[in-house]
């Protein structure tokens, strides 16, 4: 009757006492709300981001949640021209989610919000801050696999296909090194955020095959055809690694006329 009331365990509705059915979630996406305070936001200035989580029927507050990956909700941040990239925690209080930041320059930005209503399905949502002043110039990538030398280790890059097309599953490969000291970061080998160069498509995964050695490897299906640029997250030592590529997927089409 009150499809909000969720549980992973067998009960009863807290509201009209019906017992609770087990069942598979449905894959339905919830609403977020995300506030900006104060607004608008100026840049170098602290605000508070305030994310509210609403369920999709009655648009009520949603205040259980999953724990993955050691946390109940991960946000990514990344700036209009993708210079700017954030991947940290937001804390709970009091029915929302709450984080403070000072964004670097004004234009767009794009946020990501990763979390996992309690007994539903897990979520990907996005919503986009403005901050006041004049827009930078928008990205233009161009295909970059070359290494690149993080805080304490190298990354090499590597796809296959090793021109990705959209629509396709794509194997993203990366190498390690040094490789010793590699160590979990938040329950994963690795940690990807993929954003394509307009800000519409923002993915965010973990590898496919991992086992701390210094070879790792992603699937990803790039959704249209597009510039995207690639972060990743590796932990060595105790000191988070990020990187990013910049990969081209072409169009199914383009890809049967070679």
């Amino acid at each position: 009757m009150d499809r909000d009331i969720r549980s992973n365990d067998p009960g009863k509705c807290p509201r009209c006492g019906m017992a609770l059915v087990a069942g598979v979630p449905d894959a339905t996406e919830y609403h977020m709300d995300l506030t900006v305070t104060p607004k608008p936001a100026k840049p170098n200035d602290t605000v508070r981001l305030t994310f509210t989580v609403l369920d999709p029927w009655k648009d009520r507050r949603v205040e259980k949640f999953t724990i993955v990956h050691e946390k109940l909700f991960h946000a990514f941040i990344v700036s209009r021209d993708l210079q700017f990239f954030v991947h940290d925690h937001p804390t709970w209080d009091h029915g929302s989610f709450r984080y403070d930041i000072a964004f670097p320059k004004p234009g767009m930005y794009r946020v990501l919000g990763d979390f996992y209503p309690e007994a539903a399905a897990p979520q990907l949502l996005t919503e986009t801050i403005f901050v006041a002043g004049a827009e930078p110039p928008t990205a233009t990538l161009t295909r970059d696999y070359s290494r690149k030398q993080a805080e304490n280790l190298a990354i090499d890059f590597s796809t296959s296909p090793s021109e990705p097309i959209a629509g396709v599953t794509t194997q993203m490969r990366f190498g390690v090194a040094p490789g010793d000291g590699l160590q979990k970061y938040l329950g994963a080998w690795g940690h990807m955020l993929v954003a394509s160069d307009d800000l519409i498509d923002m993915m965010h995964t973990h590898p496919f095959i991992a086992d701390g050695s210094p070879q790792m490897q992603f699937s990803l299906v790039f959704p249209r055809p597009r510039m995207y640029r690639v972060w990743v997250q590796f932990q060595r030592n105790g000191v988070v690694n990020t990187a990013h590529f910049d990969v081209s997927a072409r169009a199914p089409e383009s890809a049967a006329a070679n």
